[in-house]
Order: C-alpha cells, then structure tokens, then sequence
C-alpha cells in the first residue's frame, strides 16, 4: 500500500512495479475463493498453501482489508475491471461475512479447514486489529460503487445506491437486489450533463451474455468479460439503463492444491452448515488466542468429499431450491456425505462450515482414504495431548509467548519459520502448562544441520537437557525430538519458561517448533 501510494505521487517505476507485482502475487497465487489470504498471518509458499486445510488460522480480516486499499489504489492509477473483480469477490465473501448480523462482533481469523467454524469479538472485551479495521470495514461499502476519471464515471459495484456528481450536477440511484437478483438498473435522477457511463463486463458473466439497454432500447456489446463498456451520451433526468448480468456455477481449486475445490454462483462463494458441536468461545473473551476458534477440530477424512471423475461435472450438478432464493442443493457422488444445503458464505454464522470440498477421482479416493486416516488420527491424537504450542520464528505467536533472546536469529526453510542462538546467546519462552504434571517437551528440528549443535534446555532456569544435534541424523527430513519433564519442574505452576542455551561456539536450534504436551497414558 505505502509503494503504490509513493508511486502514485512520485510516478517512481520502480514503486509502481513493486505494488502491482504484490497484487498480483498475492491474488493469483495466495488468495482463496472468498479473497481472503494468509494462514497463522503470514503468506504460505506454494509447496505449504495445503495449511489452509488443516490449520484453523485463516485468512485474517485486516489482510483483505489492506488488499482493497491496494486495490482503490491501483485501480485510481489504472483503472481496469480486473481490480473491481477482485474487489467485489472480496468485498461479498469475505468482508461482508466478517461481521455477526445480529450482535455486531467482528470476526479475525476466517478457516478453510472443513467444518471448522469462526469466532466473534465481544464488545469491552476484545479490542483486535480486526475489531478496529473491522469498524471501517463495514462503514465502507459504498466507497468503491462509483468512481469517476475526467468524463468517465464507473460503474464498479452491483450495489443499491445514490450518487450525487456535483462537478457534472449529476444525480443518479442505482435500484437492485443483487445478488439475489441477476441485474440492476441505474436511473438519472437530476442534471443534465455529458459523459461516459463505464459499466463493469464482469468476469463471471459469459461471453456475450451481458445485456444493456437505455430507456428500453437494447445496447450492442463489444466487449468480453473483465473490462467496462463505455455508453456516451448526454444524460438528463429520467434516463434509464437496465444491466442484465447472468449468473453460472463454477468450481475454483485451492492455489497449489488442486484436490480441495469451491464452487461459486456468479462472484458469491456457496458454504454449507454442517453443525454446530463444540463451538468453543463463539463469541470471544479477552483471552489472549481467544480469536482463535478453539473447539475441536474434526477430522479431515471425516467431512464429505466429492468423488466424480471429471471436475467439469461438479458445476451441473448444483441446483436452485425451490422458494428458497440464492439455496442450492448438490446431486454429485460424495462419500460421508450429510444433509447438504448450499448458500452464500456471507450467511453462515453460529455454525460449523464447509467452504473447500475435497474432491477425487474414483480411483484417488480409494489411495487417499487408506493413507489420510492413519495421518489424521495422529494428529487429532498429538492435538489433543498438546496443551501450548510456539511457531518460533513467527512474530505473531513469538510475541504471544513474551519472547526473550540474545544473538539469535530466525528464517525460513521446507516452508517453515526457524529460529536458533549462538554462541552462547539464548531464546526462550513462556510458555502455559494448565497447572498439569505429566508433561513433554516436543521440538521439531531439521536432521542435516552443519557445525556444532551442541546446546542447554532449561525449565525456569533449572537445566532440562544438554543437547548435541551434531551431526545426529544426517537426513534431510524434519526430526521430532520429546524431553519428559520432570513433574518437580512444573507442579503448581501455570506457565513456565522454556529457555534454549548455545554453549560457546555452537548453536542452539534451528528450532522449528515446539509444544508443550500431556504424555501418553
């Protein structure tokens, strides 16, 4: 947002390059159907966006929020219907689903895990970032419906609304219901004025089908999806246009991973509600992680999975129900399937949801379904034993455990945040035990590190552990490694510090991971 900003004012290429670079990156290869991005608040890589899936930390409200200010800011300096796309699609799914219709609360983290669900803030008790953008947020929806460049006035947005262009004298009221009806008509209420009309092909009304007419009279199109027509004339109060804007079913995979797919009807992402068990602080206190929805995650071989030879097929087979507008039902082939019923995203509060749906060939599904349910239930299993976990490396869950440190440092490698200490320099953590004994310390390393590896861990200053990882495994491949605790190191405690010590000229870490868990029975 800043370097499009400085490329705005300063004509700088180089900004102008970085900001659109970033859009699109972000767009094409990290942003879900519904827009949202980013999982644990960082961008994944390609080869780790399958964590979409099995984390419950999803894309976070302010990221969406930030990418449509990048978005206006792009679009002011090049005003092209790709940016609208992505700002509608943002705007109705993700956005607007991010507020509770009934108390207000203001939703942070958003999973695409299956049948996972969101939890809400409570007012004077959580004051997140997304409660703060979330604020402006919804005060914004008439911001992007209309903009104007010299003699053009834009038509982005889809959205019953008034207008009044004072420097063209121009009123006009956009009437529909959209999008629980495919089309809207704008009105000239008041002026007289010339200028061009661009209306918004949007990219998923097909070629050829979009319909216009002025007063009546049916307007020929020559343009293709994802651009504006222009309609130049001398408008007067009493002018009329009618925009017919057809909808279809699509299927969208998951970036970087193909077998996890969404369907959409016309911009608007379709989930199903699948319970409402477990709902662990749906509306948050002022924990802490308690804008993480904290309830059980159930197994991923368990939710319903798809199971038709051609994703092609998957799209015709979703139909309209009867009286029931914008609700679909689903005829395709689905294995542990429930009583489904499809709606818009935005509608889904107080419940359990499906937005990814795994889909397989016949064939996939018999080799997927015999590995994943071994892989799953080690670790529902370990997630259950695990009482707090830090992501070293990672800012967010690094300052949640009060980090101290002296000559370390962090990066990234495989797609996982590191962080180590040097010669004699230290990390540690505090890190909360539930007042339990029985404990275990599991850190996750890499298994060909070089040099010496030769390290202290401690539990509130008392020595757990001298470690020696050098050259311990020499395999390239991640090496869980669990330390008992002795129960006279946290009884009656609530939290402890875990601390890692380099002793001189070696290296504590890389550590990868950490939980703090219960020992198996």
């Amino acid at each position: 947002v800043g370097f499009q900003r400085i490329a705005e004012l300063s004509k700088d290429e180089k900004y102008s390059k970085a900001g659109s670079f970033f859009w699109e990156t972000v767009t094409g290869k990290r942003s879900l159907a519904f827009g949202g991005n980013s999982r644990r608040e960082f961008f994944p890589s390609v080869a780790s966006c399958t964590d979409f899936v099995n984390d419950v930390e999803g894309p976070e409200t302010c990221n969406s929020y930030n990418m449509l200010k990048l978005t206006e800011d792009l679009f002011r300096a090049n005003p092209k219907a790709k940016y609208a796309d992505y700002y509608e699609r943002t705007m109705y799914n993700h956005i607007l689903s991010t507020q509770h219709p009934e108390h207000g609360g203001y939703v942070y983290f958003t999973p695409a895990r299956p049948r996972h669900y969101r939890v809400y803030s409570a007012p004077n008790e959580a004051m997140w970032c997304c409660v703060g953008s979330g604020m402006e947020n919804h005060g914004k929806y008439s911001q992007f419906i209309y903009t104007h460049q010299n003699d053009s006035l834009f038509l982005n947005l889809f959205v019953a609304s008034e207008l009044n262009w004072r420097e063209k004298g121009i009123k006009l009221v956009q009437e529909t219901q959209f999008p629980n009806e495919e089309k809207t008509t704008v009105k000239i209420t008041g002026g007289d004025s010339k200028f061009k009309l661009m209306v918004r092909y949007p990219s998923w009304v097909k070629e050829g089908e979009l319909k216009i007419s002025v007063n009546g009279k049916p307007v020929e199109i020559n343009t293709k999806p994802s651009s504006y027509f222009a309609i130049e004339r001398n408008w007067k109060k009493g002018d009329e246009v009618q925009i017919l804007l057809p909808m279809h079913n699509t299927i969208e995979k998951m970036p970087n991973v193909p077998n996890y797919i969404a369907m959409m009807h016309g911009p608007i992402l379709l989930g199903a509600k699948t319970g409402t068990e477990d709902l662990k602080g749906l509306v948050a206190d002022d924990g802490r992680w308690a804008h993480i929805a904290g309830g059980e995650r159930l197994p991923v071989d368990k939710a319903p999975i798809i199971i038709e030879n051609s994703v092609e097929d998957i799209a015709g087979k979703i139909t309209p129900v009867k009286d029931k507008p914008f609700t679909f039902s689903a005829s395709f082939n689905m294995q542990n399937k429930e009583d489904i019923e499809l709606e818009p995203f935005y509608a889904i509060h107080d419940s359990r949801y499906m937005i990814y749906w795994m889909w397989l060939t016949e064939s996939q599904y018999k080799n997927y379904i015999d590995s994943l349910a071994i892989v799953e239930k080690d670790r529902i299993e370990l997630q259950k034993r695990t009482i707090d976990f830090v992501a070293p490396g990672e800012q967010q869950p690094e300052a949640d455990h009060q980090m101290e440190k002296m000559k370390s440092s962090t990066g990234n490698f495989q797609d996982e945040f590191w962080r180590d200490a040097r010669n004699e320099g230290y990390f540690s953590y505090n890190m909360a035990t539930n007042s339990e004994t029985g404990l275990s310390l599991m850190v996750r390393y890499w298994g060909a590190e070089w040099g010496g590896r030769k390290f202290d861990i401690f539990i509130d200053n008392e020595k757990l552990v001298t470690e020696d990882n050098t050259g311990r495994w020499n395999q390239s491949q991640f090496q869980e490694v669990k330390y008992e605790i002795p129960d006279s190191m946290v009884k009656d405690k609530k939290q402890i510090r875990v601390k890692f010590q380099a002793l001189p000229g070696n290296t504590a870490g890389a550590v990868y991971y950490i939980r703090l868990v219960r020992n198996k029975n």
